[in-house]
């Protein structure tokens, strides 16, 4: 089926426009989940734009990137993360990981559907340019170990930085992930900090002293990843570490 799925979008690149009208026939889009028909010039079919919509509409806090309600904002975050430890300087987010936003950054990751990254490109981009940082010197996706990068194929963090199209911050590579660590979502908030903990450096001759840095993820839990890449950025002489992710799992349990 993905070879059907390949040449389709062969076509529907290279040919000429009526070649285009006849790919189009043969091989007609579908939506990227559920495989109903979208709308002309969509991606999604109704109902799962819906769902979508549902998921990128709510408030959430700049601090944690948790959902909020209108009234749950406070000065130096929100009643959730009050006086937890968080090491980023500000967070900015997609949606929440849940319903359909959760089914495209499974299959993404899972499911070597790496055109979903495109899709997410665009939502990334938008948020980040509503950011009220100012200036941020150096996009830094968080990265895999060589061997977990090496059995999945692709990091997906990456693979979302370069979908941010258009965006005039480099993306830097230089921080590394240096020890393989367990895969985190069945582990506690204690039990994800210390898998974590030591799990990245920075290369040498890094641009990271006195800049101002935006970490991308796919998701985020626990912010036991995001911290401990900003614990080492900051050592490494960062003067701010941002995080940029595409959703935020709503659950008050933290590091």
């Amino acid at each position: 089926m993905q070879v059907f799925e390949h040449l389709g979008l062969f076509f529907r690149k290279r040919l000429l426009p009526w070649g285009q009208g006849a790919a189009a026939m043969l091989w007609p889009r579908q939506c990227l989940l559920c495989g109903a028909f979208p709308e002309e010039g969509t991606f999604l079919c109704r109902r799962c734009w819906q769902d979508f919509s549902r998921t990128t509409g709510q408030d959430y806090c700049r601090r944690c990137g948790l959902t909020v309600g209108p009234y749950g904002h406070l000065p130096d975050g929100c009643g959730r993360c009050e006086g937890q430890r968080i090491l980023t300087d500000g967070i900015l987010r997609v949606g929440q990981y849940d319903s359909v936003l959760r089914d495209m950054l499974l299959r993404l990751k899972f499911q070597e559907r790496t055109e979903l990254a495109d899709f997410f490109g665009p939502f990334l981009k938008a948020v980040f340019e509503s950011r009220s940082w100012g200036q941020v010197d150096y996009l830094v996706p968080v990265p895999l170990h060589w061997l977990r990068r090496l059995q999945r194929g692709f990091n997906q963090s990456y693979l979302l930085a370069k979908a941010l199209k258009g965006l005039e911050v480099p993306i830097c590579r230089d921080l590394v992930r240096v020890r393989y660590t367990r895969r985190q979502w069945n582990l506690t908030s204690a039990q994800r900090r210390r898998n974590v903990k030591g799990a990245f450096a920075v290369r040498k001759r890094h641009p990271f002293k006195g800049a101002s840095v935006c970490l991308l993820d796919d998701i985020t839990t626990s912010r036991a990843t995001l911290n401990e890449c900003a614990r080492v950025l900051k050592r490494a002489g960062a003067q701010k570490v941002y995080a940029l992710v595409a959703a935020v799992a709503d659950t008050a349990e933290f590091d």
